[in-house]
């Protein structure tokens, strides 16, 4: 656990946490019915766990299936349904169809979210739902994020911000509910590790996803392999980066990543590290 989440344990320990989370529950007794955008992820699995809690039957989560999410994420995803026996249903969505989406530009991300909304949006009519959230925290709004000027535009409620929940005090609330989501890693699309101007398509991200699940065998925890050409950039978190950069195990990920598919694996002597290719992002807009 990060010297940070410790923090905020010992926080919460002191009731620190409690306002907060009484402030989300009450948020949510407000609603008549709700529809979660739920991840897998401990944010959104948060969130679909006080929905359940507060509003029962009344509160459905709802997961996107489509090439960007990983049969890995799927598969966590369904331990967390089981253990928590929350309300949940898969929907599929086709941004692939939309060519804005597959040329992965700066705004990928609203693309995404744009299909991802349109078919909550059509799902809570046919039900009847009153209104539809997703799991963004106040640490998300310091960060390049296009996906949440969908999320305004489709009119999507964010519980856990207006709460006032940074993802570190999410880790803690979550831990103590038992929820088996409340340490694991942070995760994203899989056309997230496609640097912007590469086109997304479903071959690249089955190699992504392959490359990744090889770095899993190995037992690394936190990491992203990113996609250049026919180069693995493989991005390890800073405090397994020493295991990573040892001869043997550097032999062992370059013979995985290739047999999976990969020409070339290099190791990001940087680690991993969230929105690593929003640089390219940046260095263009200051040329």
């Amino acid at each position: 656990m990060s010297s940070l989440v410790q923090i905020r344990k010992q926080e919460a320990e002191k009731g620190g946490f409690a306002a907060k989370e009484e402030a989300l529950f009450a948020r949510l007794r407000e609603l008549p019915s709700l529809l979660i955008a739920v991840s897998g992820g401990a944010d959104s699995a948060y969130l679909a766990w006080a929905a359940n809690r507060v509003l029962g039957e009344r509160a459905l989560s709802v997961t996107a299936i489509s090439p960007s999410f990983s049969d890995y994420d799927r598969e966590e995803l369904l331990k967390f349904v089981a253990k928590t026996k929350i309300r949940h249903e898969f929907v599929e969505t086709h941004e692939f169809e939309n060519p804005l989406y597959r040329a992965n530009a700066g705004d990928r991300c609203y693309y995404c979210k744009d299909e991802l909304f349109s078919v909550l949006d059509q799902l809570a009519q046919a039900r009847g739902f009153a209104a539809i959230a997703y799991g963004v925290n106040r640490d998300d709004t310091t960060d390049f994020r296009p996906g949440h000027r969908a999320a305004a535009e489709h009119q999507v409620l964010a519980p856990l911000l207006d709460a006032g929940m940074h993802k570190a005090e999410i880790r803690v609330l979550s831990q103590r509910a038992g929820l088996p989501t409340w340490d694991r890693p942070a995760s994203a699309c899989l056309s997230s590790r496609l640097p912007y101007g590469t086109e997304v398509t479903p071959e690249r991200l089955a190699l992504v996803e392959k490359g990744e699940a090889a770095l899993r065998e190995l037992g690394f925890r936190q990491f992203r392999v990113r996609l250049h050409d026919q180069l693995a950039r493989v991005e390890i978190a800073p405090d397994e980066l020493v295991r990573a950069m040892t001869p043997e195990m550097g032999l062992a990920i370059a013979e995985k990543l290739k047999a999976a598919g990969f020409l070339y694996v290099a190791l990001d002597l940087e680690g991993y590290r969230q929105g690593s290719l929003n640089a390219a992002l940046e260095a263009k807009r200051s040329s």
